[in-house]
């Protein structure tokens, strides 16, 4: 062979042995659909830090949950629902238990013109049903996103769950539920605070916080998974700084410490 060409084959191999590397490095993130502007946010703040770079994808955390669960390659996890981190933890899936990075909160969300009324205790969306001016509504689907499943316990708490349950769109996550709020085939919806704080969504829509009393805490857990990547591990500790944690608060999170 020659030299020349022995030459390129071996770098060759030096590159092809080194992608996996370059790639690893560069961590997936799976993350709760409501974090979708504020995790956003912080990754790009991340990167202009430390000239790293994570990959968002977002969704429903009952689907992470099921995907991690059957091998998908995410280095972290951020929930909607501490018990999926829980739970992942306990079947060996993760490095520890992880850390609590959020509390969430719900709203009513009411597209420009809704002829529904920004009433934080529901009791409008009865009258609405009765009196015709409440068609379609939206949440996420509650058996396997979150916010969707404390918009179920916050309508069961108001009392009319079985009379708006036929009226229902399901968003497969949170945010999408937000885009079926607004897309003018639903008069209103029950999503993440944290969505209808961001500008895309207040431009188009009202609305109004719905009391923590009307349904069980948000309590939103972060997790690196086994195999985690150093990088991955980075994005983590960033979280717990303030840079961070400010833009959290301007999504209208509870932080850890926080608390009222």
């Amino acid at each position: 062979m020659k030299p020349y060409l022995s030459g390129f084959l071996f770098a060759l191999l030096v590159a092809l042995l080194a992608l996996p590397a370059a790639a690893s490095d560069k961590p997936v993130v799976a993350a709760a659909a409501d974090l979708q502007f504020a995790l956003t946010d912080i990754a790009a703040a991340f990167t202009k830090a430390t000239g790293k770079e994570v990959r968002l994808t977002f969704g429903s955390s009952g689907n992470f949950y099921r995907q991690i669960g059957q091998g998908a390659p995410f280095d972290l996890f951020f929930s909607a629902d501490e018990d999926f981190v829980f739970n992942l933890a306990k079947e060996g899936r993760t490095e520890d238990e992880g850390a609590l990075y959020a509390i969430g909160r719900i709203v009513l969300l009411l597209p420009h013109g809704s002829p529904l009324k920004a009433d934080p205790a529901l009791g409008d969306l009865r009258a609405a049903i009765g009196d015709g001016r409440l068609r379609r509504f939206a949440i996420a689907n509650p058996e396997h996103a979150p916010y969707g499943l404390r918009a179920e316990e916050a309508l069961r708490r108001a009392g009319i769950w079985d009379a708006i349950k036929d009226r229902l769109v399901l968003g497969e996550n949170v945010s999408q539920a937000a885009q079926f709020a607004l897309s003018g085939n639903a008069q209103g919806g029950i999503v993440a605070y944290s969505l209808a704080l961001a500008p895309e969504l207040a431009a188009k829509a009202d609305h109004v916080l719905i009391p923590e009393d009307m349904h069980e805490p948000l309590r939103q857990r972060m997790v690196a998974l086994k195999g985690a990547s150093p990088t991955a591990r980075e994005f983590l500790a960033f979280m717990q700084r303030e840079e961070a944690r400010a833009v959290m608060r301007h999504y209208g999170f509870v932080l850890p410490g926080e608390e009222m």
